[in-house]
């Protein structure tokens, strides 16, 4: 027959302490685990708005000058506008070897000498002396535009050269064609291979052609 042991009391006080450190350690680790879990990520919010900010497109244009510099310049005959009165268009046809012939152009006069600058920055793509017209100088622009200095007493560019805009390239003086101006300049523009009035553009905002 089996006798039943009896634990001695220290053994259980011990057993309890135990328990008791088991319950407490556990409870502690628990709770930290569950405020491990609720703490809040550290996240930066953008409480703004963001937007692709839209950069302005300038539209390049330039203020065609005048080919002249010196004020005391005046307009001895005008372009022919096929939409004038008759006793205006008559102020615009030069008579030369028995024939009229129509003005392509604008004819600046002035007593004196006078210097002639590019109403645009552009290349030089000619330069030539012309039996009736005198020296030419002609220069093709960046925005489509060509521009023809006729009657020259002075040149002083050459084919290719680069010009800025007001840059001087001769001097006004005469010719065949137009003898009884005097001196004076024949100033003519193209647009797109079409002669124009040059008053429709000089002093006004000059865009690229397309």
């Amino acid at each position: 027959m089996r006798r039943k042991r009896k634990l001695k009391s220290y053994v259980i006080t011990s057993l309890y302490v135990v328990l008791f450190l088991t319950i407490v350690v556990g409870g502690f680790m628990i709770s930290k685990g569950m405020k491990k879990n609720t703490v809040k990520p550290n996240y930066t919010y953008v409480s703004s708005i963001i937007t692709s900010q839209d950069i302005p497109v300038i539209s390049q244009s330039v203020k065609m000058l005048k080919p002249y510099t010196n004020e005391k310049v005046q307009v001895g005959k005008s372009f022919y506008d096929y939409k004038a009165d008759s006793s205006q268009q008559e102020k615009s046809i030069t008579y030369y070897d028995g024939s009229y012939i129509q003005n392509s152009g604008i004819d600046y006069i002035l007593d004196e000498v006078f210097d002639v600058v590019s109403v645009l920055s552009g290349t030089v793509i000619d330069v030539k002396e012309d039996d009736l017209l005198g020296k030419v100088v002609e220069i093709k622009h960046d925005n489509g535009y060509v521009t023809s200095y006729q009657s020259l007493g002075e040149v002083s560019v050459k084919k290719g050269d680069s010009l800025t805009q007001g840059q001087t390239i001769g001097k006004s003086g005469s010719n065949k064609l137009d003898k009884d101006m005097g001196n004076h300049l024949h100033f003519e523009l193209y647009a797109n291979g079409q002669v124009v009035d040059p008053n429709l553009y000089i002093d006004k905002e000059i865009k690229s052609q397309e």
